[in-house]
């Protein structure tokens, strides 16, 4: 898989490993029911009618995480009061940190960029990073050539064990206090290991309509994840809905540009994350990747897949400015440079089966201000903006 949106620490223990949880005011040990016993629920999205199409499907999910944010559950609110009651402190403040070093490490600048929120919200966003990051090395780590669908069952297991405040280490921890404080569906994050799924038995994509569902799966489910803790500025006027709307839009944008960026690299591994159909239509086949040349008849193919990911990216930036002002400038970064992956894919004259398309330190560092600038633009600036363009 082309790395995600947010990428992964291994597990520390395994699904075996004996349950972490809380409970009498310090963290205990206890043993899980047998796996056997359980029943691991299948992703919404997976058992849809095939008939709909995957947008379809996906905004099932964000209709319901947008409400979820709306409605502020009680169950959700009981359950926070339960994990500040009960959990030790000073155990709980440990891995945060631990989440917020792991995030230093693999992703500087998104770290820097959440420096700026609030320290609740930081911890929350690291923690959400870890967690996503360990789901993506199931498949892409070390260990990936050892990982078995019934290990992907047991990760599943963990998350609901996690969702239900029994975490099984430090890291999960942290994430079970995160979801316990905000409103989180755990949908997204089970759409996630069904991405890793995908991965274990799935190399083609016969056409958009797959790969956007795969692309949702492994990087839009993040926006999901993620925009409950960001929050949403006070003064916005846009729809919940359309807020998530965009996370999901940015989450594709990035994943399909992570996809673009590692055609040759993913080749290599006998995997080819471009719509078939798409590629008979331009006169290629899997052997023209295979091969690696750049043709007159890649660039045509390449100039249309890159014109799709900055579309999503424009849909990206239309809610970035309604998130909460602390939580924007790591987001605008993200945005930013992804952005310039694409540009920089275009500098290597289309050539990403050998060349590697990367974003150099100094622009990296010149995108900062500006983005840093643009999340100073909330809601009531940003129509300003378009009026004064109209």
């Amino acid at each position: 898989m082309s790395s995600v949106l947010l990428w992964v620490v291994s597990p520390k223990g395994n699904a075996a490993a004996p349950l972490l949880a809380f409970g009498g005011g310090k963290l205990r040990w206890r043993r899980r029911v047998p796996e056997a016993a359980r029943t691991v629920t299948i992703s919404s999205a997976v058992a849809s009618p095939a008939l709909r199409t995957s947008e379809e499907k996906v905004y099932e999910v964000v209709m319901k995480q947008a409400a979820l944010v709306r409605e502020q559950r009680k169950e959700r609110n009981k359950a926070a009061e339960m994990m500040d009651g009960f959990s030790n402190l000073d155990l709980l403040n440990e891995a945060y940190d631990r989440c917020g070093e792991v995030c230093a490490e693999y992703a500087k600048t998104f770290y820097l960029g959440t420096l700026l929120m609030t320290p609740e919200r930081r911890r929350a966003v690291w923690a959400i990073y870890v967690w996503c990051r360990r789901t993506d090395e199931l498949v892409d780590g070390p260990n990936a050539t050892h990982i078995t669908p019934r290990a992907l069952e047991r990760w599943e297991q963990r998350l609901i064990d996690l969702f239900e405040g029994c975490p099984y280490d430090m890291y999960d921890a942290a994430l079970a206090h995160t979801v316990s404080k905000y409103p989180v569906d755990i949908q997204p994050f089970k759409d996630m290991v069904e991405g890793m799924r995908l991965d274990l038995k799935k190399s083609r994509y016969k056409n958009f309509d797959e790969l956007y569902l795969y692309c949702y799966y492994v990087a839009g489910t993040v926006g999901l994840m993620s925009v409950p803790v960001m929050g949403i500025a006070p003064e916005s006027k846009s729809t919940t809905e359309s807020v998530y709307n965009a996370a999901l839009a940015l989450g594709i944008a990035n994943q399909l540009t992570n996809i673009l960026r590692d055609v040759g690299e993913d080749a290599r591994r006998g995997r080819i994350y471009l719509p078939q159909d798409e590629l008979a239509q331009a006169g290629l086949s899997d052997e023209d990747i295979f091969r690696g040349q750049v043709t007159d008849k890649w660039r045509s193919f390449m100039k249309e897949q890159i014109k799709r990911a900055r579309m999503f990216f424009n849909q990206a930036e239309e809610g970035i400015a309604e998130l909460n002002a602390a939580s924007r400038w790591p987001v605008w970064a993200s945005l930013l440079l992804y952005k310039q992956i694409l540009d920089a894919i275009e500098a290597n004259d289309y050539n990403n089966f050998t060349k590697r398309a990367y974003v150099g330190k100094a622009k990296k560092l010149v995108s900062l201000p500006l983005a840093y600038g643009r999340a100073l633009m909330g809601p009531t600036n940003s129509k300003i903006v378009e009026l004064s363009k109209s």
